[in-house]
Parts: C-alpha cells; structure tokens; sequence
C-alpha cells in the first residue's frame, strides 16, 4: 500500500475508534429524561434556602432577583453573599431586600487562601441557610414562575441527594448562537448525554448556575470546600458527592429557568473557555482524550468529506488495490456528521431563539474544538476580575 493508503487506514481506525466510545457515552441518552415542567403548587412540608454568589453584578442581577422573588414556598430565604461590589450591586441588593424580607445581603469575609471566590460566597451562605434544601443560583440565571417546587419535585421523585438544571439560554448574538452550541456539544461529547440515569462518578455533569443539594449532604461532605480551589466548582462537588455514594443528576431545567450568562461571543469566550475543559474535575490523561474525541467526531467529519471530495479522483485513494480506503473514511465521517446534526435537534429546546445561526453552528465546531484544547493546556490565572496563584485541588 502506499504511504496516501496507509495514513488514511490509521485515521479511519483512530476515528471509529473514538466514534465506537462516543457512541458508548451517548446511549445512555435515550432514557433521559424530559425537561422538568414548572409548578404551580407551592410546597410547606420542606425549606429551601438560596445563595447567590455576587462581586459587581450589578448589570445581571436584577431578573435573577426578581425571579426569585416570584417563588412560592417552598423558598423561605434569599441569601446574597456578596463579595465588597463597588458598582450598585449591593445597593440593588437592598432595594429588592425592601421589598422582599426573605432577601438578606450578607458579606463574606476575606477571601482566604487556597479558596477560590465564588466558592467561598457559597460558603459562607451555606453557613447561614436554615432550608432543608440549599439551592446555588448564579447572578446571570433568571428563574421562571413555578421553578422552585418544580426542582424540589423533581429532585424527590429521583431521590437525587444532588441535582442540578441545565438552562435554557436566552438573548444571544448571532455570533454567540453560531459558536456557543458547538462549545456546549463538547460537554455532551466528554460526559454523555445530560438527564441520562445514574452516570459513573467521573462522568458526572452539574450546572452551577441551578445546583440543589440537601443541606445535611452538604455539610456530610465537606460542604463547599472540597471545590474551594476549583474553576468548575459545581462540576467538582457533583462528581466529589457521587464518588462517596450520594445520588447526583443532572435534569433538562429549561422550561423553569433562562440564562443570559455573557455580553458578546468575546466574553463567553474568554470567560467559559477558561473553565469548561473541567480540569479540576478530571484528570488529565482523561482530558486530552477527551480532546481527541472531540477533535476526532466533531471538528474533522467535515473537512475531511470536503478533502475527500476534492481528491474523489485519486487513485491511491479509491482504486480497488486500495482496499476501499477513501471509501471507509468517508462512511466513518458520513456517519459522525450524521449524529452531530442530531445532536443538534436535541439541543434546540435549550435556546430561546434559534434561526439560521443556531443551525448552522455544526460550522462553528473547529472553533470549539480550538477553544478546547486552549483550556486544556492552560491553568487559568484570574476569574471575575480576581487573579489567583498556587491553587492546590482539595483532597
């Protein structure tokens, strides 16, 4: 065979390879759940407290708050932990606390070493919540009426110890919808399908943006501070809780909560792409397979049809001598870019608008994939405008 024969054999082989564990890690998927439908019932037999992590949110905290004031019981404490904010934040806070008594504003204390922020405000609000349940809800996350006794249902009926919601994302750019889907179908790639049954451990996916947990798992597990060095904290906690037996999952929410996370495709960039190669979460050898799954399912059916559709006439390639190689690649990409587009069809409910840029974003998967390896090859120095050095993960 000749080298052109030989290289191709070896991709097809890498690519099926890697489809095959794709493949494997998507089944579970077809018994995921629907999107948790909201509530109109309020629910007295059980409490929830919620925190909210804030340093200068001025800009998006406004629907989170009055989202959250729409909540019936089984709500009873709105706890905002706030981080010294210098741009309004805290005096929103205070105005919404007027009206609204289960709000309370809370200051953390200094940030001590070795904690990043955000994980020690939640902290701090666990140290201060009275609910039975505590429910982390992030600035950017705008709940809907009927959100909170539909996740507290939900996490009753599956006996989930831990769950949290993906988000239906409202209010992006073209720009933001052309490559934001094909960033989130990484997560999809290298931790299965969200909303399938009882993932292992180390495949766990959590939402920290919507993140309950029974206050009394928490504080058996360490609470917040098994996460306190991570940059996925809720990725972190999630798979911590579930490698000591508690039941973790991860539910469709986009029917009870929207999320407008970034400003411009620059800053969902710079901001989510830091973080959500999940390297605290995982370990690295598992990371950069990840990264050749994703580059191997995701980002090259595409080019490689275009490329094989320009040599269509090579012969080294698809003479019969050749035993069918250009032929195999191809069915090897054919069917990859197959389950990407479905996998698009699946995604379509967690987007309140779509149009052309949502279904054409399988264009924006070579970015992803960049975007990807970028994170995976580089520790993350500052968060939220904080920077950070020497951060040990919590053992």
């Amino acid at each position: 065979m000749s080298p052109a024969v030989v290289v191709t054999w070896l991709l097809v082989a890498m690519q099926g390879v890697l489809f095959a564990a794709l493949i494997w890690r998507l089944l579970p998927g077809r018994t995921r759940r629907p999107a948790v439908p909201p509530s109109a019932a309020p629910r007295t037999d059980t409490s929830v407290s919620v925190i909210v992590a804030t340093l200068n949110e001025a800009r998006r905290i406004g629907p989170c708050l009055e989202g959250l004031m729409r909540q019936t019981a089984p709500l009873t404490e709105i706890l905002v932990v706030d981080s010294r904010s210098t741009d309004g934040t805290r005096e929103l806070v205070e105005a919404a606390a007027a009206r609204d008594p289960r709000i309370r504003l809370i200051t953390d204390d200094p940030l001590p070493s070795g904690w990043v922020g955000k994980v020690w405000a939640l902290e701090t609000g666990l140290r201060h919540a009275s609910g039975e349940w505590v429910l982390g809800i992030d600035a950017d996350t705008e709940p809907q009426p009927g959100m909170l006794p539909a996740i507290v249902d939900a996490a009753e009926a599956e006996r989930y110890d831990v769950v949290s919601f993906g988000p239906q994302f409202a209010g992006q750019s073209e720009a933001e919808r052309f490559v934001q889907p094909a960033m989130l179908l990484t997560l999809v790639y290298r931790c299965g399908a969200a909303g399938a049954e009882d993932p292992p451990p180390d495949r766990v996916m959590a939402n920290g943006q919507c993140f309950l947990a029974r206050r009394s798992v928490l504080e058996e597990n360490g609470g917040y501070a098994p996460a306190r060095a991570s940059f996925c904290d809720d990725v972190t906690l999630a798979r911590h809780i579930a490698a000591r037996g508690g039941r973790v999952g991860f539910m469709d929410g986009s029917r009870v909560i929207q999320v407008r996370a970034y400003t411009s495709l620059a800053e969902m960039w710079r901001e989510w792409g830091r973080s959500f190669d999940l390297k605290d979460a995982t370990p690295i050898w598992r990371r950069w397979f990840d990264v050749a799954l994703v580059w191997s399912t995701q980002a090259l059916p595409i080019p490689v049809l275009v490329t094989l559709a320009l040599l269509g006439g090579a012969p080294q390639l698809f003479e019969p001598g050749a035993w069918g190689a250009g032929e195999a690649l191809a069915a090897v990409n054919l069917t990859a870019l197959t389950a990407r587009l479905l996998m698009l069809v699946a995604l379509r409910g967690s987007y309140a608008e779509r149009g052309w840029p949502f279904w054409l974003s399988f264009l924006g998967d070579i970015p992803a994939a960049v975007r990807l390896t970028l994170s995976t090859a580089r520790q993350p120095k500052a968060w939220r405008g904080r920077a950070y050095s020497g951060l040990e993960p919590a053992t």
